[in-house]
C-alpha cells in the first residue's frame, strides 16, 4: 500500500490546489461584483489634484470575517480624518434594513508628470540638470509632495539615495540653511490682508521649514519660519 499513496498524494495536492484557487477566484470576482464597489471608485476618483492628472482607484474588500445584515441601500463616504490619496479608507453606511458602519480599503493613485531621477544617485549627491528627466509618476505614493519645477531641485544634495526612474521629493532633499545666527534678516508678519516688513538680527540658524529666532527693534525677541535667504516670517 506505500507505494500507491506516494502516487496519490502529488495528485491529491494538485486538486486541492485547483480547489483553492478556484474558491478564490470566485471570491476575487464577487467582491468586484459587490454593488457598492462602483460607487467606492467613483467617489474616490474625485480626488483633486494639479492640473493634468490621471486618478486610479483600487477598491480592496471588507474583512471576511464581518456578518452584515442585509441592507437594502448602502451609502459610501469619506470619514472626517480620512484623505483620498495613497493608501486609505472609505466608509460604507447601511442606510435601509439594517444599522451598521464599516470601512473599505482604497488605494488611490495620482499620476502626473513630475521630475525623477535618470540614474541610481547616492545620498550626498549634488543634483544638476543631467541627474533630471521629467515622467509621469505617481503624487500619492509617499506623503512627502514631489518636485514640479527643476529649479527646486538643482544644486541641492540628496539625503537619501534614489533609484532610476524614482520621484524626487522634499523629504529626498537636505533642508538649505538660509542664514546663519548673527545675520541681518527680514522679519515679515503675515495676517488676515495684510504684512508688515522689518529687519532684525536672527539669534539662531534659519534651516529651511524650521523656526528661528530673531531679536527685532527695541530687544523684542520673536520667533517664526525661515523661508528664502534672509528672511523669515511670523504668523499671526
Amino acid at each position: 500500500m506505500q507505494p500507491v499513496k506516494k502516487s496519490v498524494r502529488p495528485w491529491l495536492a494538485r486538486l486541492l490546489w485547483l480547489a483553492a484557487a478556484a474558491w478564490l477566484g470566485c471570491a476575487t470576482a464577487a467582491r468586484a461584483a459587490e454593488p457598492w464597489a462602483a460607487e467606492v471608485r467613483q467617489l474616490a476618483s474625485h480626488t483633486p489634484g494639479p492640473a493634468g492628472t490621471r486618478v486610479e482607484v483600487a477598491v480592496g474588500s471588507l474583512d471576511p470575517r464581518l456578518k452584515l445584515a442585509p441592507c437594502a441601500r448602502i451609502t459610501p463616504y469619506v470619514p472626517a480624518a480620512a484623505r483620498l490619496w495613497g493608501r486609505t479608507h472609505v466608509g460604507l453606511r447601511c442606510d435601509e434594513g439594517a444599522r451598521w458602519n464599516v470601512f473599505v480599503p482604497v488605494t488611490v493613485q495620482v499620476f502626473a508628470k513630475a521630475w525623477a531621477a535618470t540614474q541610481a544617485l547616492p545620498p550626498g549627491t549634488v543634483l544638476q540638470a543631467g541627474h533630471l528627466q521629467q515622467q509621469e509618476v505617481d503624487l500619492a505614493a509617499q506623503a512627502s509632495p514631489v518636485i514640479r519645477r527643476p529649479e527646486a531641485a538643482i544644486g541641492r544634495t540628496l539625503a537619501r539615495a534614489l533609484r532610476p526612474g524614482q520621484a524626487v521629493r522634499e523629504a529626498d532633499l537636505k533642508a538649505r540653511q538660509w542664514f546663519a545666527a548673527g545675520d541681518i534678516v527680514r522679519v515679515v508678519t503675515v495676517g488676515a490682508g495684510f504684512s508688515i516688513s522689518t529687519s532684525g538680527q536672527a539669534l539662531s540658524p534659519g534651516v529651511e521649514g524650521r523656526d528661528a529666532k530673531v531679536r527685532v527693534d527695541g530687544g523684542r525677541i520673536v520667533s517664526g519660519r525661515a523661508t528664502a535667504a534672509h528672511r523669515v516670517e511670523v504668523a499671526l
